[in-house]
């Protein structure tokens, strides 16, 4: 028997060692021993311990100075946060956790740089051909800049290139750079300037950190050979025209600008196009016009005399012989004479109607203007000029017409797949509108058109429609519907003849396939946590609403978000929840039960009419779990040789006429998907005082009020117990057979 025990004790000994070994306490860093940070960045450093159920960290600096970081611990790990790096964080960090009596300890080196942003690279001023220019390429905020390499390229040929080797006095962040002049010419253009930087971390990072900026170079010419040509000729009549076009050379090519020379020998701007036309020209027309070829680094000028000579009186009208006026609109009519120094002006409609208009005279010009033009001003106007002894006439024709706005499209609803829709285009305040065609299409397809023949039997405006119906389908969505009108009147010059509005489709298609995932189960213990995610189809997605169903049917609103969360459910979270799915175009419909279960609690075991009887009487063992609606009631009878299960009604076990042997311990165990409790008590069963048979009246009538009074608790606890059920489900229902 000793040699035995030495063997038990020798295995457990050795086991114990094996144990105590696996769980060795041990540290660890991450990163492992240094970590590179980029100042301004945030950088965690953790530090965790295997081996310690609880241990305590501290964190200091190699040189303790101030850690200048945030520390968080959680369990067996800590974090230490810099955010931002800077200058104060480039230390060696080191953690120490404590567990017990054991300490242990591991250093972190934090080495910092600054390399946030690429090269900038800035020229002296314009590239111009044949030209030296000064190229610089700057790299911002360096650490350390004593590592920093920065190549200068044009193309693939190296300009320059500097290692900034300098010592480094004190840490801050320096901008350097790097200059070059070089002269560009024509070749160049498109050729890419490089600029490259480098900064060399060798013990720390074996690859450098590089950084690069490209910009396309640009080579300008100024210009030169500036040319005029004069069509018909520079000699010209009053009342003539004349074409003058320029042409200049350079790079980016010349904008063009004709300005007139005055008599003060300033410059006043005519055009900046390269072709100048002067029309019904006077002889104060006559003088020196200056081309001008200019560009971002020059300009080059050439200048051109005209004369205009003395024209017998004429008489021009403006804007010409016929004029389209839109309604509402406003409308000038000019009347200009030439050859005559001093005429005088008159105005009239060609049926002597009122002219509705205001005349303004100025020197060999009249001008009639007709302000908020209507249809009282649809006339032939004519303009008389009298100069000396000579009378002449000149007329205009003012035509009407309204179209001032795009069409508009209107639709009786929104669009739904398979429902149909009216489309209807209006066309607002149209005149004449027996010109009128409206044209209705889907993409490039032409749906419906349609011209407005009609006779118009009087002057108005009037607003014109199409309208069609059709059903839309999930494949219209992203084509164009167009509605464009056209006002066909090729007799009259105005702009736009033509208005068109567009409408993209979006088709929506009513929820559906509402689903509904519950994480982990809908059945659940109290105090968990569980999700429910709802998704729906449609178009456009649908927005989902959760809410819950109230015992009068009404819901209550919960969340719009689709995943609704209980993070510790308590037994009032069961009950029905419901998705709902919607969009423009209707609703879908989801419903999920949650049910909440709590383990058994407040279980009683009770012996009746007590836990201490006499050896023949009856005795009444009963267990109920109040808190709880619907469990699982067990009741054993304990003993060496193994437990006994009871026959019980509701958790009830009657024993009639006691005897020595049912004296013990009794156990209820209550318990249901959640959990179980146990309750035990001991009963003692006392024998008689002689082995004779014994019988009296008050043992009579003690034993006829028991046969009563039993039935009657036993009644009493199983509508007890019942009331506790309601309103729960049932594991005691389900499974009566093993109670």
């Amino acid at each position: 028997m000793p040699g035995k025990m030495v063997v038990i004790f020798g295995a457990s000994k050795m086991l114990w060692i094996v144990f105590a070994a696996s769980q060795a306490f041990k540290i660890e860093t991450t990163p492992e021993s240094r970590s590179l940070a980029q100042i301004g960045d945030t950088v965690s450093l953790t530090c965790s311990t295997t081996g310690c159920e609880s241990p305590l960290f501290t964190w200091r600096t190699q040189i303790d100075s101030p850690l200048s970081a945030d520390i968080r611990n959680e369990g067996t790990k800590s974090t230490l946060t810099m955010n931002p790096v800077s200058f104060e964080n480039e230390h060696s960090y080191l953690c120490t956790a404590i567990c017990g009596s054991e300490k242990l300890e591991k250093e972190i080196q934090v080495d910092i740089y600054s390399f946030p942003k690429d090269p900038e690279i800035h020229f002296s001023d314009l590239l111009e051909a044949g030209k030296p220019i000064t190229a610089k390429c700057l790299v911002p905020d360096v650490y350390p800049f004593d590592r920093l390499e920065i190549d200068l390229l044009k193309g693939d040929h190296l300009l320059k290139s500097h290692a900034f080797v300098e010592d480094m006095d004190r840490k801050s962040l320096e901008t350097k750079s790097l200059e070059v002049t070089f002269t560009p010419i024509i070749e160049d253009i498109g050729k890419a300037l490089v600029c490259r930087a480098k900064l060399h971390i060798y013990e720390i990072d074996p690859v450098p950190k590089e950084r690069e900026t490209t910009k396309e170079l640009q080579v300008y010419i100024s210009p030169k050979n500036t040319v005029i040509s004069v069509n018909p000729s520079t000699r010209l009549q009053e009342g003539g025209s004349v074409t003058m076009t320029c042409s200049s050379e350079g790079l980016p090519a010349p904008q063009i600008f004709w300005s007139k020379r005055l008599d003060n020998g300033n410059l006043r701007l005519l055009s900046g196009n390269a072709t100048l036309t002067l029309i019904a020209m006077m002889m104060e027309d006559s003088g020196t016009y200056v081309c001008e070829g200019v560009n971002l680094i020059g300009k080059h000028r050439k200048e051109v005399k005209l004369i205009v000579q003395e024209k017998p009186f004429t008489i021009e009208i403006s804007p010409g012989p016929r004029i389209a006026a839109q309604i509402g609109g406003s409308v000038m009519l000019t009347c200009g004479v030439t050859g005559c120094e001093s005429p005088s002006f008159s105005w009239r409609t060609q049926i002597d109607s009122p002219l509705s208009g205001n005349m303004r005279n100025e020197g060999t010009k009249s001008t009639l203007t007709l302000s908020h033009v209507s249809f009282e001003n649809e006339h032939s106007y004519l303009c008389t000029v009298t100069c000396e002894h000579m009378k002449r006439e000149k007329e205009i024709q003012v035509e009407l017409y309204s179209f001032p706005r795009d069409p508009e499209i209107e639709m009786s609803g929104p669009l739904v797949n398979g429902n149909p829709v009216t489309i209807s285009c209006k066309v607002p305040n149209v005149y004449p509108f027996d010109r009128l065609e409206i044209e209705l299409l889907k993409g490039e397809t032409i749906l419906k058109n349609k011209n407005f023949l009609e006779e118009v039997d009087r002057k108005s405006l009037e607003t014109k429609s199409l309208e069609m119906t059709f059903i839309p389908t999930t494949e219209d969505t992203g084509k164009v519907l167009v509605c464009r009108a056209k006002l066909h009147i090729d007799e009259m010059e105005f702009e736009p003849k033509q208005r068109q509005s567009t409408q993209t489709l979006y088709v929506n298609v009513a929820p559906r396939i509402t689903t509904v995932l519950v994480s982990p189960s809908s059945i659940l213990e109290e105090g968990s946590f569980v999700t429910m995610t709802c998704s729906s189809d449609g178009l456009p997605a649908p927005k989902i609403l959760w809410s819950r169903k109230l015992n009068n049917g009404a819901l209550q609103p919960l969340s719009e978000n689709a995943t609704l969360t209980l993070i510790s459910t308590t037994m009032e979270d069961s009950g029905i929840y419901v998705c709902d799915g919607i969009n423009q175009a209707g609703i879908s419909r989801k419903e999920v039960e949650l049910i909440i279960q709590v383990a058994p609690e407040d279980i009683k075991l009770t012996a009746f009419p007590s836990e201490s009887v006499k050896e023949g009487d009856t005795v009444i063992i009963s267990c109920t779990c109040g808190n709880v609606p619907e469990t699982w009631i067990i009741l054993k009878k304990k003993a060496e040789t193994g437990d006994t299960v009871l026959k019980s009604i509701d958790g009830a076990y009657t024993i009639r006429k006691a005897q020595l042997e049912d004296a013990g311990v009794y156990e209820c165990e209550s318990k249901n998907e959640v959990g179980s409790k146990l309750k035990s008590l001991t009963l003692d069963v006392k024998g008689k005082e002689n082995n004779r048979d014994y019988f009296s009246p008050e043992l009579l009538v003690l034993y006829c009020a028991s046969s009563l009074i039993i039935p009657a608790i036993g009644m009493i606890i199983y509508f007890a117990r019942k009331a506790n059920m309601k309103g729960s489900y049932s594991l005691v229902e389900a499974q009566k057979s093993k109670v």
